[in-house]
């Protein structure tokens, strides 16, 4: 056994200690002995706890894999995720006004990604195990909305349908207007018999649409996502923010940076989370490489009241970038790139000099990295809003303006 001081918490939201030694589940402050395998202890016993640490609410915290920080206080939580904000600007030479996290509520999660595994009593649905393939049941889980819940009969279902042993199940299920959208990945292969007792879960259960692995196996109603004014049929897999409150959040902050500007370009669109609610107050160009993703966004706009003009096109903004003369006709830009960021794009951005540019990342680190390219083109960092939806995880949000005087 070896004791260790807990310095600070990492990325992941481990505590680590000098070496470094990483410690899962404890806390700045904390004086705590365990069995050192490599640089993970292991066998942690807490000598000195933090005045930080606090009851984890959800009882299966413990064994469940969904979340990695409830042993912390929500301050405590809410400090740290605003350093890493703050740090990872620092390490490109940034500094700005970094506001107050806004965090969603617990019970708030709208999509979540259950494992189900057939055994041989029956079945298995919950999240992974911490660092296991284990599935954890979570009858009592804190994170998921209500609505959520009630999929864990059908995901039991599923498994014991169209499950191997040998594997479990990956059952998405996100919540909709129309019911819940439910996709599988990793079953066994369609046949007859198997489509006939998937379509007939889908109506016992009562759930709007089952998609399995990329077909759609029976939809008893379009599942639906409003946007702004719009109601957007949504495609199967297609990305959400994964919570409404976090959804809000991130569009007041956009709206926000962008300002009075008439003409928005929206790269990276994804199905109008921004676009469609813009769309109330300007015109939008809407630029995304899912095609489907942009169908529903056009079907969207068509039938929404109240709107201007909205007009797509369909671009990997990673190997074609929207080029300086494509911006000429717009007054500010959304951007929202996945966790690896924009960095071509936002090369092209910087050179194309548009007033405002409103930019959503979950990647701080990555995030910053391209907001050094901005700055560097002469763009002002006025402000980052961090945004935690995804409570008790190391995952942070955020939206930040930029202005070219």
């Amino acid at each position: 056994m070896s004791e260790h001081l807990i310095e600070r918490l990492g990325l992941y939201g481990d505590g680590i200690a000098e070496g470094p030694v990483f410690a899962p589940m404890t806390l700045p402050g904390e004086r705590v002995t365990g069995t050192l395998e490599g640089t993970t202890l292991r066998d942690i016993k807490i000598d000195q706890p933090s005045a930080e640490r606090v009851a984890p609410p959800c009882r299966h915290f413990r064994s469940c894999g969904g979340c990695t920080l409830q042993h912390a206080s929500d301050g405590l939580v809410a400090a740290w995720k605003t350093g890493v904000v703050t740090q990872s600007l620092a390490a490109q030479g940034l500094r700005t006004e970094v506001r107050p996290i806004l965090t969603s509520p617990a019970q708030s999660r709208r999509r979540a990604s259950f494992a189900a595994r057939r055994t041989k009593k029956g079945a298995l649905v919950g999240f992974h195990g911490r660092a296991s393939d284990t599935v954890v049941e979570i009858p009592d889980c804190k994170l998921l909305h209500p609505d959520l819940m009630k999929a864990l009969p059908l995901a039991e279902a599923l498994a014991l349908a169209g499950a191997s042993r040998k594997t479990a199940l990956s059952v998405t299920v996100t919540t909709a207007r129309g019911g819940l959208d439910v996709q599988v990945d990793g079953g066994k292969p369609l046949d007859g018999p198997l489509r006939q007792t998937l379509a007939a879960l889908c109506e016992n259960h009562g759930i709007a649409r089952l998609t399995w692995e990329d077909e759609v196996i029976a939809q008893r109603t379009p599942p639906m996502q409003r946007f702004g004014p719009a109601e957007v049929p949504f495609p199967p897999g297609a990305f959400i923010q994964a919570t409404a409150h976090a959804e809000a959040s991130l569009l007041a902050a956009v709206e926000e940076a962008v300002g009075d500007a008439d003409r928005i370009v929206d790269l990276f669109a994804g199905c109008g989370t921004f676009a469609l609610p813009l769309a109330t107050r300007a015109t939008v160009h809407a630029v995304e490489g899912d095609a489907a993703m942009l169908a529903a966004l056009d079907k969207g706009w068509r039938l929404a009241k109240g709107v201007k003009t909205v007009t797509h096109v369909a671009r990997d903004l990673f190997r074609r970038p929207l080029l300086p003369d494509e911006f000429k006709t717009y007054d500010a830009a959304v951007i929202d790139p996945p966790r690896a960021g924009a960095e071509a794009q936002t090369a092209e951005l910087a050179r194309a000099g548009l007033a405002r540019i409103a930019f959503v990342s979950c990647n701080p680190v990555t995030f910053a990295r391209d907001a050094a390219v901005l700055v560097a083109a002469g763009y002002t960092l006025d402000w980052v809003q961090p945004v935690d939806q995804f409570r008790w995880s190391p995952h942070i949000e955020l939206a930040a303006q930029f202005s070219l005087a």
